[in-house]
């Protein structure tokens, strides 16, 4: 049975082309490690160099030293929310956010840190004047997701960076679902940090993520994690300057040259053009699964302002048995379930029930969708008729 993958929101697949050629390159024929050899590893430390200076470009971000790796996004955030917040402070995060936001900061209000969410409405569009009216003498942070995992819609983070920058508070934005496929302007947006993960949109390999962080902030910033870094090695204290002083211990450089390769071939495709495929994609799904009896989308119903992320709550049907079908007899790809985002899915009116997501990709095909959705009315009678 041939399979038809959509489960980008979670990890793309395929990766760009010769992404797996260049993770294979570095171990069999480079294998070095930076900063640490008195021997020539010049082209690990070029190959790092580099793609700082593409993650920089990609995002007009000034300065690629300032560009950190980490083992993915949540990693990313951990640092830039613990690294920054003590008892006492507050934060603002919108209630369409993921866990990978929500679980630090739950962690962090047992020590003291106070957060709101700011509403947004049951299609998971943030109300600016909400987040405003939010904001306390104590607000140290904002972090805000740039596009929901569930529902796909695209919070509009270059309103909340204006208001941050005029509060003077701290502005972090979540591209997990948006990186590789939106144009991102660092300086537009007025964030002071923006975490990312490879493995996503941007069509690289799982590991490698990291975020772009501001001086200013940065120099605020605790190390979460200390150790070795192959620089200032007669101390024993840690580095103050950066990358050095957030990226302790041996980086993930298979990674990193799978995420060169990816970033040469999105530049050579064109962000605009992955973006328009892939909502073309999502814009059929919306219609097809929009116009089936019991089928409900989560979010809004068309392709205005938001991802290739479609979820499908299947009223009547056990949303978990209508994404085994699709799997099990179909080949059909999806998640199901409440996606680490449980604050979502109560915004969206589908907790606890979750939904079934669908998540068409940049490799993907009309013929794939139109299969789906096939597919997705064969399993409607299929159930249906169990039950008689």
């Amino acid at each position: 049975m041939e399979r038809i993958y959509l489960d980008n929101a979670a990890t793309s697949y395929p990766k760009a082309p010769g992404v797996g050629d260049a993770v294979k390159h570095f171990i069999d024929a480079v294998g070095d490690n930076v900063n640490r050899s008195g021997y020539d590893s010049l082209q690990a430390d070029e190959m790092v160099f580099d793609t700082r200076e593409m993650l920089a470009q990609l995002f007009n971000f000034p300065t690629p030293e300032t560009v950190i790796f980490t083992l993915n996004i949540t990693y990313g955030l951990n640092f830039l929310l613990k690294g920054i917040l003590k008892p006492g402070d507050h934060v603002i995060v919108s209630s369409m956010e993921h866990n990978a936001v929500m679980r630090p900061l739950i962690q962090l209000e047992k020590e003291g840190v106070e957060f709101s969410r700011a509403d947004c409405d049951e299609t998971g569009h943030l109300d600016v004047n909400d987040f405003r009216r939010s904001i306390r003498r104590n607000t140290k942070m904002a972090v805000l997701t740039h596009a929901s995992n569930v529902s796909g819609t695209i919070l509009p983070i270059e309103e909340v960076g204006a208001i941050c920058a005029e509060e003077e508070i701290f502005f972090v934005v979540d591209t997990a679902q948006t990186a590789g496929i939106l144009d991102l302007d660092f300086q537009k947006i007025q964030a002071d940090a923006l975490a990312f993960t490879g493995h996503k949109g941007l069509l690289a390999p799982q590991g490698i993520g990291g975020f772009l962080i501001s001086q200013d902030m940065a120099e605020e910033m605790e190390s979460l994690i200390s150790g070795g870094t192959g620089s200032l090695s007669e101390y024993e204290e840690v580095p103050p300057y950066l990358p050095d002083k957030f990226e302790a211990g041996t980086p993930n450089l298979p990674g990193i040259y799978g995420l060169h390769r990816a970033l040469k071939y999105l530049t050579d495709v064109g962000l605009e053009h992955i973006r328009n495929k892939e909502l073309r994609l999502a814009g059929y799904l919306l219609e097809e699964l929009g116009n089936m009896e019991r089928v409900t989308i989560a979010g809004s119903k068309g392709t205005e302002n938001r991802m290739s992320v479609v979820s499908a709550d299947f009223a009547g049907y056990d949303n978990a048995q209508v994404a085994y079908c699709l799997d099990k007899h179909h080949g059909i790809r999806t998640r199901c379930g409440l996606h680490c985002a449980p604050s979502a899915h109560k915004t969206l009116g589908t907790f606890p029930r979750g939904t079934v997501r669908f998540s068409p990709g940049h490799f993907n095909t009309e013929t794939d969708i139109e299969r789906t959705v096939s597919a997705v009315r064969a399993v409607l009678r299929e159930l249906e008729n169990t039950r008689r």
